[in-house]
């Protein structure tokens, strides 16, 4: 039986009164892990109890397999408009449908509403088919609705929540960013606004080495063993090299591309989706961009540098931020420069989700300065600065403050006290998670953990000694408490 969260019961009520309003065409903006298909077949299913035909088209076949498969599940009955499929049921009012097979057909009958996934991508035959029939309503989907010509099409758009309510309710975990060696792409020419494929590919290949040490490096040092991890790399001839030099260092990692036969491909992932994998990594361009949900992929490495392409940096990063028990968060290991290329627009995109389809569509960005790339990782870590103090939450790292404003002794015994203030208070909760642990009879290494849950850093060189646990820090425990039994009883 399909049981709709908050946030997708919210964008249903919303849909139904942009129909009601007038809106014959409306897009639906949801993050990774919002739950767009389960949206999406619930107004389907909706329409299919009042008599009414409803299409939803994908343009990739693996896709339609997964929708089909995800309706079964449910037990709602369906028709697969796709060549050579065994559901081809035509009578059916739910079909799912692929745009190639449509688009050659052309033998299905006008639905009386169509919802158009990935909608960001723009297909001619499937435009063309959305305006010869002006009274079909229309939704849109997409996590990425960046595209030119999306706010001449849809004339409402409905925000289903953001990523970052996603990560406050637990459905997705958030990313610890770390800013590696980048691909030089100073000089690279650009084809309509896009660094060009063959400047990319060999420009990523040259510091292929170092992308396969940064990883072994931040594997163990992070999480003490290889995880799986996926690799947007640079093109067919990086993915290979990438392949050949993660082997060589001992780790398993397969290329993937669209020159292998679509049964390699198929074979491959499904064994890397499987808890036990003897996979430790998947490298691709773009193949594991759309249709492709593994929870427990735990570190994603960003090795295709994009100038204007912020909803490929987007899809790439909501690969691997799906939410999966045990997992606090996942590592983004960037040396493509995407993150701080594209970070303003990321940080409005995490909180607040998409409410306007903009008319311009994407545009290169300018590239930031050396200074820029300095200030924004720890000098120390290189993970991602975002702490609001000037202490770095992974390593420990203080900053120093530089001035051209003469300090007074004074002015530096402060700043030397709020730095000594910041390491008592780490020191406190520390030490109040040893009390707690203490009184409930948990096992020592609990306070370790739950330390490094909230910091991400070890509790390194901290006092073990208890202290009476204050009101704040037990509403943090008991917080987490609850996310982790609502992460069990999701996964049940």
């Amino acid at each position: 039986m399909l049981n709709l969260r908050e946030h997708q019961e919210y964008a249903l009520k919303q849909i139904e009164e942009g129909f009601n309003a007038g809106h014959t065409r409306q897009f639906l903006y949801g993050p990774t892990g919002v739950g767009k298909t389960e949206c999406a077949i619930a107004i389907m299913q909706e329409y299919a109890s009042k008599h009414q035909r409803c299409a939803m088209v994908m343009d990739r076949v693996v896709l339609v397999e997964q929708t089909s498969l995800r309706l079964g599940k449910y037990q709602i009955e369906h028709g697969v408009m796709q060549a050579g499929h065994w559901r081809y049921r035509p009578s059916e009012r739910i079909q799912i449908c692929s745009i190639q097979t449509l688009a050659r057909r052309n033998k299905i009958t006008t639905p009386d509403l169509l919802i158009y996934d990935e909608a960001h991508v723009l297909h001619k035959s499937m435009l063309d088919y959305i305006k010869e029939n002006p009274q079909m309503r229309v939704i849109g989907l997409s996590a990425t609705p960046f595209t030119k010509g999306l706010s001449s099409l849809y004339t409402n758009v409905v925000n289903s929540t953001s990523t970052e309510a996603l990560i406050g309710k637990g459905f997705l975990c958030p990313l610890k960013v770390y800013i590696a060696k980048e691909i030089d792409m100073s000089g690279a020419k650009k084809l309509a606004g896009e660094w060009a494929a063959d400047e990319v590919a060999s420009r990523g290949m040259k510091i292929t080495g170092d992308i396969v040490s940064e990883w072994v490096k931040k594997t163990y040092e992070v999480f003490g063993e290889p995880r799986k991890t996926i690799v947007f790399c640079s093109g067919v001839n990086h993915g290979k090299d990438l392949e050949k030099q993660f082997n060589a260092a001992g780790y398993n990692f397969v290329s993937i591309s669209y020159k292998e036969d679509d049964e390699f491909k198929r074979q491959t992932i499904e064994q890397f989706s499987k808890p036990d994998s003897r996979i430790h990594g998947l490298i691709a361009t773009d193949i594991l961009t759309k249709g492709f949900d593994v929870s427990d992929v735990m570190i994603g490495v960003s090795a295709r540098p994009f100038s204007k392409s912020f909803s490929s940096h987007v899809q790439q990063m909501g690969r691997v931020m799906r939410g999966h028990e045990g997992k606090p968060y996942a590592l983004w290991l960037d040396h493509s420069g995407n993150f701080i290329r594209f970070r303003d627009d990321w940080d409005d995109v995490f909180a607040n989700g998409v409410t306007i389809l903009k008319d311009g569509g994407e545009v290169a960005k300018k590239e930031p300065s050396e200074k820029e790339k300095k200030e924004a990782k720890c000098p120390k870590c290189a993970v991602l600065w975002t702490f609001k103090s000037d202490t770095c939450g992974s390593c420990g790292y203080i900053k120093v403050r530089m001035s051209t404003v003469e300090t007074i002794p004074g002015e530096l015994k402060e700043l030397e006290a709020a730095n000594k203030k910041l390491r008592i208070d780490n020191q406190s909760f520390y030490s109040q998670l040893i009390y707690y642990a203490q009184a409930k009879g948990y096992k020592p290494g609990w306070a370790y953990h739950k330390y490094k849950e909230r910091f991400s850093v070890d509790p390194r060189g901290l006092s073990s000694a208890p202290e009476q646990v204050s009101p704040n820090t037990l509403n943090w425990i008991k917080s987490r408490t609850i996310a982790f039994a609502k992460s069990k009883a999701r996964a049940a």
